[in-house]
This record gives structure tokens, C-alpha cells and sequence, in this order.
């Protein structure tokens, strides 16, 4: 059990923060021995554990008293631990140590992070504050420029370490659907439902541009293949013939991915209004946003994609900043599909620090918004759905993988081989350490003239090889929201512990990792390469289950 002292103002922190580390946890009580302490507050009451984390990026009493020595806040934005480097957003502090500290943070050239050893426990004092971390992470998010660290991830993987190679047993249910290594879900902003609708608009005078001088200029960079150069001016030669009805639309969307997506759940974000642009967009090109179809002119396509197995959501126009029109918008979908409920995507991702509060007064069941136009990663430094501060009951869908970001020229602008490579690094750290991997791919990316079409279906065949699961949004949330309401209580007997479930059987189960503690043997100090090792158990929270744990 971990006894967490923490200032008032973070408690909300400190919940999501173990609903994301989901281990046995509880606000620190006088009196009460625990294997774990974790504590960002200044003064320190009488404290019996195996292991102290100290948080704070000001000095402690307790330094003194362990002799650590301060050296003062950094301007420095990243710390190490072993091979993984995390940014720091809300304050830093270097000690010198002493002769019995070893280092286990690091930034530059000077200790972020001492580890001092006392009889029959192990004070870790890092200079940060981790919830305080948490917080930033929660509702600021990450700069581009850190996009693609999933520093939330990596502050639970270093303490879960740091637990373990104290010598404690520690039990957790990891972001880990049972049979698969993570969850990919496949998600689509409609912004086009064909060209035909649109006339001879910008969209119509963008893509002419775009599929004739522009895919000259990318075959002649090595961009563009000579085949789909020869498409491309095909598609523009066609356009009489398609506003004629005598040609395919080729900007039709739901068929090639359907196709391609055949029984893996697709993620459809359609647009409740045409014609309207949203109020209070920033931007100079803001007209721009206004569609040129709503949900009620598909409503053919919107039956075969539920008969398939896919999700229809909203993709918001004002939601972000009207609890009134988030709730219109909610309607005018929710009418179409028959589906009491539905998740939300903000169109061009709009949000400010009032949003989570609309959509949840409106009465969405999830939003998706959460990532980044200008490149791909972890906007909250995480791949798992979490809750934002101040929600009851909303939950966030992380999006990771944008295509627009990957290929636009204004954007990444990435051949494809190194767009598979940036793709690839945030499947590896899903293997790792699970949670979900949310792509974005656009109606008309697959069309002239992006041909992004291929590029999908390797990353689906990739999803494929790595053993994850395809779920739609819902069923992803869902799942999370299961494993976010099972608690740990204390049992009867040394080291006993409950998890307790109330709910429908939980599919695909959870597991039940008890990790086995490895101490500081056979690994240098910071050395955070010897994974530990665990045992598993599968539940699907059909009873309560106690587990037996015996720390060392």
C-alpha cells in the first residue's frame, strides 16, 4: 500500500494520477505502516515505510537532514533516468550529494534525483514535483516540441522501478487489455463527403492546384509516384463528369474504409451542421471551417457503417464553448444513428480551459480532441484515456497519429519511410506499457491527390503483427472506465488485499500484475535497464478476488 501527503490543492491530481498507476494506494494516515510513502509536502510527520519519495522543486527540512545539498532551481527543461528522458514543466531543483547518495535523476551534468539509504528505509528525493507534473500534464499538455515523450508514462514507469528495486511487492492492473499487448483504435474526422457538393469552392480551386501543378512538383522531388501523378490529373480531368453524375466521386470516403477496415470497429466523427463555421474561431481563414454537408445527408452511409460494427461520433463545430449548441450538435447526431449517447471530436481541435466543463454538461460520453495539428505524440504525455481535472464523469480519448500531421507540407511534411519510423515509436512504447494508440486518417486522405491510403494500411497491418486490439472509441472508453472503478481494500491477513468490482463482466478482462521485487542488485545506480519481473492473473470481475501478498 502506498500513503500518499499531499497538499490539499493536488488532491485531485494525486486520484487521476492512481486511476493511470493503478495500484493500491490511500492519502497517508498518522500511525499506519506503509511499504510506500510519496510526499510533496514541506513538513513531514512520523513516517514508517520500506521507501520515502520526497517531491519538490523547493528545499525540504528533510534535506538537511539527510544531508543533500541544494543547489538551486534550473532553467533546464528535461530529466534522465537510465535511458529515458522526461521534460520538466513546473519547476526544478540540482542537489550535490553526499557520500552514501547515488544519483537517480539527472539533467545535464548535475543530480535531479538523489537516493539516500537510512536503516530499514530508502529516501528517494526528487526534485520536481510529480503531482505538481501531473497536473501540467492534465491540462496545459506538452509543447510540440515534446510531443512525442509520453512523459506521463514515464513518471509511472520510473516509480513503479523505483518501488520495485526497494525490495517491495507491488500489485497492479496495468492499461492492458488481457490476450493483447494494447488497443488501436481507428478514428475518422469527416470533413468531405464527396466533391461533388462543393462547386467550384476553394476546397474545388485547392484541389485542382493541389493535383496538377503540386503533383508535378512532388514527382519531380521524388514525392510522388508517376502512377499517382497520372491519377491525380486524371481526377482533375474528371471533375465535369462527377458534378455530371457520370463519374465516381473519388472524394467519397466510406467505402475504401470499410474495405480496408472490414470487422477492426471504425471511428466516424461527422459534422452535425453544414454551412457553419463556428463562432469565435481563431484564425485568419476561419470561413473556411464551414462544411459543406451535415449528419442528415448521410444517412444511408451512417446505417451501413452501424450495421458494420462502427462508431458514429460528433464532430464539433461549437461544443468547445457552448454548453447550449454542444448540446444541439449532441441532438442532431444522436437523432440520425438512433444512439442515446456519443463521443466527441472538436473540429480542427479546437478547446480552451472551459471545454471539458461544456462537454460534460452537455452530456457527451468521451471527447478526442486531445492532440496535436502540427505533429503526431502525446499531447497529456500518455497513451491511456484519463479523466480531465474537474470532469465528474467525461473522459479523454487521446488522439496520437494524425495523417495531416504526418504528410502536409505545412506540418511534418515526412517521407513516408520516416513517418513509419515517428509511427513506429509510439507502437513500441504501447507494447511496453499499453493503453491505446488513437490514429486519425481523414475522409479524402486516401484519394487524389494525398494517396495516404497506402500508408494506412501498412500502419493497420503493423497494428495487426503487434497483437493489439481494434475497438471502437466507446468500447475503448468503456473498458477504461471498468478498470477505473475497481478499488483495492485491505484484507484480513499480512499483505492481504481486495479488489472489488461491481459491474458487467469486463471484455476483454483485466490482468493482475504482481511484480516480484528485484532490490538494487545486478544493476548500476539510475540503471533502470533490468525490467522487473511480474506474474499475471486474468479477471474479468465476475467476484471479489483477494490476493495474498507477501512483501520481502
Amino acid at each position: 500500500m502506498i500513503g500518499v501527503l499531499a497538499r490539499p490543492e493536488q488532491l485531485t491530481v494525486v486520484e487521476e494520477f492512481f486511476q493511470l498507476f493503478k495500484t493500491p494506494w490511500e492519502l497517508f494516515r498518522p500511525g499506519v505502516a506503509y511499504e510506500v510513502v510519496i510526499a510533496t509536502v514541506a513538513e513531514l510527520p512520523e513516517v514508517t515505510a520500506k521507501l520515502l519519495v520526497v517531491s519538490g522543486s523547493q528545499p525540504r527540512p528533510i534535506d538537511e537532514q539527510l544531508g543533500i545539498k541544494t543547489q538551486g532551481c534550473r532553467t533546464a527543461r528535461t530529466v534522465r533516468n537510465g535511458d529515458s528522458v522526461v521534460p520538466i514543466y513546473t519547476g526544478l531543483l540540482t542537489f550535490s550529494g553526499t557520500g552514501d547518495a547515488s544519483a537517480c535523476v539527472t539533467t545535464d551534468s548535475e543530480v535531479a534525483g538523489i537516493k539516500v539509504r537510512r536503516p530499514g528505509c530508502a529516501v528517494i528525493r526528487l526534485g520536481y514535483d510529480l503531482f505538481d507534473e501531473i497536473r501540467a500534464l492534465l491540462t496545459e499538455g506538452q509543447p510540440v516540441e515534446f510531443a512525442e515523450i509520453p512523459a506521463l508514462d514515464l513518471h509511472i514507469l520510473w516509480l513503479r522501478n523505483w518501488i520495485v528495486r526497494c525490495g517491495i511487492r507491488l500489485v497492479e492492473i496495468p492499461p492492458i487489455p488481457a490476450g493483447f499487448k494494447f488497443a488501436a483504435c481507428l478514428t475518422h474526422d469527416i470533413d468531405f463527403v464527396g466533391i461533388k457538393r462543393h462547386g467550384l469552392d476553394h476546397s474545388t480551386w485547392g484541389f485542382l492546384l493541389r493535383a496538377t501543378v503540386g503533383a508535378l512538383g512532388r514527382f519531380l522531388k521524388g514525392r510522388l509516384s508517376i502512377n499517382n501523378l497520372a491519377r491525380c490529373w486524371r481526377a482533375a480531368l474528371s471533375l465535369p463528369f462527377v458534378w455530371a453524375g457520370y463519374a465516381r466521386d473519388f472524394w467519397e470516403p466510406f467505402a475504401w474504409y470499410l474495405q480496408v477496415e472490414r470487422g477492426l470497429g471504425g471511428t466516424y466523427f461527422v459534422i452535425p451542421f453544414k454551412g457553419h463555421a463556428g463562432d469565435n474561431v481563431p484564425g485568419n481563414n476561419a470561413a473556411r471551417r464551414a462544411t459543406a454537408y451535415d449528419v442528415s445527408d448521410i444517412q444511408e452511409s451512417a446505417a451501413v457503417l452501424l450495421r458494420n460494427g462502427c462508431e458514429i461520433g460528433v464532430h464539433g463545430i461549437d461544443a468547445w464553448q457552448s454548453t447550449d449548441k454542444g448540446r444541439e450538435e449532441l441532438a442532431r447526431v444522436t437523432g440520425i444513428t438512433g444512439n442515446g449517447s456519443a463521443g466527441i471530436r472538436m473540429h480542427w481541435l479546437l478547446a480552451d480551459e472551459n471545454t471539458v466543463a461544456h462537454l460534460e454538461r452537455a452530456g457527451y460520453e468521451y471527447d478526442s480532441t486531445s492532440g496535436y495539428n502540427e505533429t503526431i505524440g502525446y499531447r497529456a504525455g500518455t497513451g491511456q484515456v484519463f479523466r480531465p481535472l474537474g470532469a465528474r464523469k467525461l473522459v479523454e480519448l487521446p488522439m496520437h497519429i494524425q495523417d495531416g500531421a504526418l504528410f502536409y507540407p505545412t506540418r511534418l511534411d515526412l517521407p513516408e519511410p520516416e513517418a513509419a519510423e515517428r509511427c513506429q515509436a509510439l507502437f513500441n512504447h504501447a507494447t511496453r506499457t499499453g493503453g491505446v494508440v488513437t490514429l486519425l486518417w481523414h475522409d479524402r486522405s486516401h484519394g487524389p491527390e494525398r494517396f495516404w491510403g497506402d500508408f494506412y494500411v501498412q500502419l493497420i497491418d503493423k497494428l495487426r503483427s503487434l497483437r493489439c486490439w481494434f475497438a471502437t472509441a466507446t468500447e475503448v472508453v468503456n473498458w477504461f472506465q471498468k478498470r477505473r472503478s475497481v478499488t483495492f481494500e485491505r484484507s484480513e491477513g499480512p499483505g492481504g488485499l481486495r479488489l472489488k468490482y461491481s459491474g458487467d463482466p469486463i471484455e476483454p478482462p483485466l490482468v493482475v500484475r504482481v511484480y516480484a521485487p528485484i532490490g538494487d542488485h545486478g544493476a548500476a545506480p539510475g540503471d533502470e535497464s533490468k525490467a522487473p519481473e511480474f506474474v499475471e492473473t486474468v479477471w474479468a470481475g465476475q467476484s471479489v478476488q483477494l490476493l495474498e501478498l507477501q512483501s520481502q
